[in-house]
């Protein structure tokens, strides 16, 4: 059903409030007790040059600005990319099980990571290659695995929706037999642990430097799609149709995949894979808003942003040692989609 007793722009107000809040909250969230009026004072002092810290104690300012800070920001920034690409991926495809890793991205990540963490070790000694940590290797991974389902899927004619899907679920399942087997061949107890935490997701060891990275290609993804609402909608309505409307959709797909995986491969390699959030918060956009994306867009960013600061908030508060996020929210997502899948309270094609 969807929602008709406030406005989109009423409830995109909402929302950004919530947003901010749950900003807030996040920074003075965490495995350490600092007062929030010592939170406040910090973040005066070092955004706007406010206020004397001196009698604060140097680990609280370090904690607070170094770790809590960027940490709050990160997951404002994946929340947003993983919702905003989950949209455009659905909308690319128009298949509502679509999600930001459909075209094999997270398998090529796991694939570039799993051969850094396992045999880099060994097999660069010596190399130029060397010095480069996970997240590099997970970042040529997640575009070596894209290119190659760019290149399969425009193979014999143009590029469609379901030989994008095959080709997808082809590198995926290439890409995890490949990190298989090199995990069957090089065994590496201290690898495996670290490699599988990565994996599962985590916006910890975060700092200002992997803020801007993350954010930098987010927004660029935020502002073309922005100005790319119209033939969203008209994807949604079919090939033929977008065609007769004057879209270019092989052409527009092609920009898409590029765009997409870019932003994706840059979130995998700084916070691993967090799954579910780009197939359920489109999901969720659409029961209260519909399907045309000129009201979906702003809030599905929106609920996508808000959804990973809580997940995150409970992964450091839940135990005593960090849970990964992505355990969080695949908890969180999976009975939310089954609900959704069930209900089938409103159609996925078809703008309104």
């Amino acid at each position: 059903m969807e929602l008709g007793k406030i406005t989109t722009a009423g409830l995109c107000l909402i929302l950004f409030f919530v947003m901010v809040l749950i900003t807030c909250v996040s920074v003075f969230i965490g495995a350490v007790d600092i007062p929030l009026e010592t939170v406040i004072r910090i973040m005066v002092n070092k955004m706007f040059g406010y206020g004397d810290i001196s009698d604060v104690p140097t680990y609280m300012v370090s904690i607070v600005w170094r770790l809590y800070a960027p940490r709050a920001l990160l997951g404002l920034i994946v929340g947003v990319g993983l919702a905003m690409v989950g949209v455009v991926m659905q909308a690319m495809v128009q298949n509502p099980l679509a999600d930001p890793y459909i075209l094999g991205i997270s398998s090529g990540a796991s694939l570039g990571a799993t051969f850094a963490v396992l045999m880099g070790a060994t097999v660069l000694a010596g190399t130029v290659f060397q010095d480069f940590g996970i997240e590099a290797f997970a970042f040529i991974g997640a575009l070596g695995s894209s290119t190659l389902v760019f290149i399969l899927s425009s193979v014999g004619g143009k590029m469609t929706t379901t030989k994008l899907v095959l080709s997808g679920v082809i590198i995926s399942c290439l890409c995890g037999a490949v990190s298989n087997i090199i995990v069957y061949l090089e065994p590496n107890a201290e690898g495996m642990r670290s490699l599988t935490f990565w994996l599962m997701g985590s916006l910890s060891t975060i700092d200002f430097e992997s803020v801007k990275v993350c954010g930098i290609a987010v927004v660029i993804g935020l502002v073309f799609f922005a100005t790319q609402l119209r033939n969203l909608n008209a994807m949604m309505l079919g090939d033929s149709t977008a065609t007769t409307l004057g879209v270019d959709l092989s052409r527009l797909r092609k920009i898409y995949i590029i765009l997409t995986s870019i932003v994706i491969a840059f979130i995998v390699c700084k916070c691993g894979i967090i799954g579910f959030v780009g197939l359920i918060i489109p999901h969720i956009s659409r029961g209260l808003v519909g399907t045309n994306h000129w009201k979906l867009f702003p809030i599905s960013i929106l609920l996508g942003a808000i959804f990973i600061m809580l997940a995150d908030i409970v992964a450091r508060t839940l135990s005593s040692s960090e849970i990964p996020i992505g355990i969080i929210t695949s908890l969180c997502g999976a009975p939310v989609f089954a609900y959704i899948m069930l209900k089938k309270s409103y159609r996925f094609g078809g703008g309104n």
